[in-house]
This record gives C-alpha cells, sequence and structure tokens, in this order.
C-alpha cells in the first residue's frame, strides 16, 4: 500500500542569489513551499520570482505570514492584540495573493513563520484570529499548524481544511512543542536521523522527545528549512530516504 506525506519547506526568504539558487535546488523534493511575505524576509520581487520557480516544479504554494521582525527574523515573541495578528495576517495572504495571480498561481495554503506560529500554537486567542483572517480572505485556503497545537483546534471549530504539521529538522519537548532554537540540539543536521523521525511519524503516529518518551503526533504535512547552507542536500536525501520507504509526495490539497 502507497503512503503518501506533504513535504513542506520554508522558502522566499533569502537575500542574494545563493540564496535564491539554493532554494530552487530544493524545489524538485518538496510538494509544497511556503512563501515569505516580506515582513521577516523577502520582498516583492522575491516573493514574485520564487512563485514562479515553485510553479515551475509543480509545487503548492502557500503563505508565510510572520510578525514585522526583520532583525529576528520573526523568530522573538512580540506581544500582539488578536487584531493585530488578524490584520498582519490578512495583509501578508493578501500581499502574496497579488502577486500570485500575476504569475498564474492559486493560493493552496497558510502557515504561520517563526514566533506567530509558536504563540498561535499555545495561545488560542492568537489562533482563532489567524484562523479568521485565515477564512475571511479564502475560506478554500487550508491552515498548516503544529500537530495537536491550539492553531489546529481553531482551525477546525471554524470549518476551515487544516493540516496538522511535524517537522523533519526540529527535535522536540515531551510536552510536544518544538525544543527552542536556543538550545544547542534543537535542529537536527544528520539526514538519516530526519528520516527516521519523519517514518515514525507517518507511520506510527509518534516523535521521540529529547527526554527519549514518545510524543504522539498527526504528520499530515512535514516541514523542513529552506534557510540553511545545505538544505538541497538535506531535502534530497530525505526525499529518497521516504521513496525508498514507500512513501510518495503528494500537497495537500485545498478545502473547495
Amino acid at each position: 500500500m502507497t503512503r503518501f506525506i506533504d513535504l513542506n519547506c520554508d522558502i522566499g526568504e533569502h537575500q542574494n542569489d545563493e540564496g535564491a539558487q539554493r532554494e530552487v535546488a530544493i524545489m524538485p523534493h518538496v510538494s509544497s513551499a511556503n512563501v515569505a511575505c516580506g515582513l521577516h524576509a523577502g520582498d516583492a520581487r522575491v516573493m514574485r520570482k520564487t512563485m514562479q520557480a515553485a510553479k515551475e516544479h509543480g509545487l503548492a504554494v502557500g503563505a508565510h505570514p510572520s510578525f514585522a521582525d526583520r532583525e529576528n527574523f520573526g523568530r522573538r515573541e512580540i506581544p500582539h492584540s488578536a487584531d493585530q495578528v488578524y490584520e498582519l495576517t490578512l495583509y501578508q495572504i493578501g500581499a502574496l495573493a497579488a502577486l500570485a495571480e500575476a504569475v498564474g498561481v492559486r493560493l493552496n495554503h497558510v502557515k504561520p513563520h517563526g514566533a506567530l506560529y509558536n504563540m498561535a500554537a499555545r495561545d488560542r486567542v492568537l489562533a482563532d484570529a489567524i484562523a479568521h483572517a485565515v477564512r475571511d480572505f479564502d475560506a478554500g485556503l487550508v491552515l498548516f499548524g503544529l500537530s495537536g497545537s491550539q492553531l489546529v483546534v481553531a482551525a477546525e471549530e471554524l470549518g476551515l481544511k487544516c493540516a496538522s504539521e511535524t517537522f523533519a529538522d526540529r527535535r522536540y519537548q515531551p510536552d510536544g512543542r518544538l525544543a527552542p532554537r536556543s538550545q544547542a540540539d534543537a535542529l537536527i543536521h544528520d539526514v538519516k536521523e530526519a528520516a527516521r523521525q519523519v517514518l515514525d511519524m507517518v507511520e506510527h503516529g509518534f516523535v521521540r522527545a529529547r527526554d527519549g518518551s514518545q510524543v504522539s503526533v498527526r504528520a499530515e504535512t512535514v516541514c523542513i528549512h529552506g534557510d540553511a547552507p545545505t538544505a538541497p542536500q538535506f531535502a534530497q536525501h530525505l526525499a529518497r530516504i521516504l521513496a525508498e520507504a514507500g512513501v510518495e509526495l503528494r500537497s495537500v490539497d485545498r478545502g473547495d
């Protein structure tokens, strides 16, 4: 029996030609692209060029909104009201959608970035704000959220299609949250270890936390990050190992 998983990557975050080439090299090995919307990284030109490349590779394209915090790459937790999060999310989806239409791409999903993602994972008020922004812009968009998080609950209760997300290249805490990047072992650099983690999530529904315990997860889409120098090689090797295990890559379809 063939199994499927959506392998997504955060991209559109480069600032030079080398970064653009690295991201394009990742594209043949993933099924979905989460494109930065200009507030933590990227700009209108990068957004447009990234989506053109993603279209050429047949990837599902989604918005990757964040806090307006380029200095910290959107990874610093900044207090925001629900209204502010709603407006930030709606603004960024709209900006990306306008450029997507110009290049002949229909947005498929929304995945918050960095601190916004992590805060919405545990804060129902912020999760609701994001879910309402997605619904109010386009109720057919899929909302990506950390497996078991408030963002998934908010999407489901609002009637949005959602995809529970897990991570190939991040370690987990016993409570199911991601290990903070401030911790030395938060990132997984060994592609074989990452592949084992993904297969455990896809085949057995669990991830092994840093303390050795098993955490139940639902893996409907799996993320890798595109900002590391070795990201293309990581993506290629991971996709190959998954294929050898009988797991095919397939994007999550819109909810309409």
